[in-house]
């Protein structure tokens, strides 16, 4: 007896069960793509050959709030604020802790050794904080911003 090959099936859109179930297909695929929200965050990237640690100061819903630390190892970056930014000032300070440079600013903030989230901006040495000069970014009012810190932009300390 001979054999024929056998021949894929073709989809019957005429049959209004198969059709229902490819459109169905079809609109839950476009409904998945599109519930996956643009990523944009707020990122510093380290462009010198050691580790830098990083804080970051925002006007949040309570106030001027900073947060650290962020560790960027060399040519990584760190994502400092994660999701669409929403205003169009950020405010950073960076160290470089091996050889003692900085990025810092004329913008006052709080901030302390350990990991922290601090609220508010003044009396931060009565508050037992660090008082830090933090330099501002000008994101343009886009919801995503990458910032390259580079060697030629920081300020050494005078041991």
């Amino acid at each position: 007896m001979p054999t024929t090959p056998c021949r894929p099936r073709s989809l019957d859109l005429h049959n209004p069960v198969i059709l229902a179930t490819a459109i169905l297909l079809g609109l839950l695929t476009m409904a998945l793509f599109a519930a996956t929200p643009a990523r944009a965050d707020l990122r510093v990237c380290n462009k010198i050959s050691k580790p830098i640690s990083i804080a970051l100061g925002y006007r949040a819903e309570r106030g001027w709030q900073s947060e650290g630390w962020w560790v960027a190892p060399p040519d990584t970056c760190a994502t400092v604020f994660q999701g669409d930014l929403n205003a169009r000032f950020y405010y950073l300070f960076a160290a470089d802790d091996i050889s003692g440079g900085t990025w810092d600013g004329p913008v006052f903030m709080c901030t302390r050794d350990e990991t922290f989230t601090i609220f508010g901006v003044e009396d931060c040495l009565a508050r037992g904080y660090e008082r830090t000069g933090f330099f501002e970014i000008d994101t343009e009012n886009r919801t995503d911003w990458t910032l390259q810190l580079t060697e030629a932009d920081q300020t050494r300390s005078q041991n």
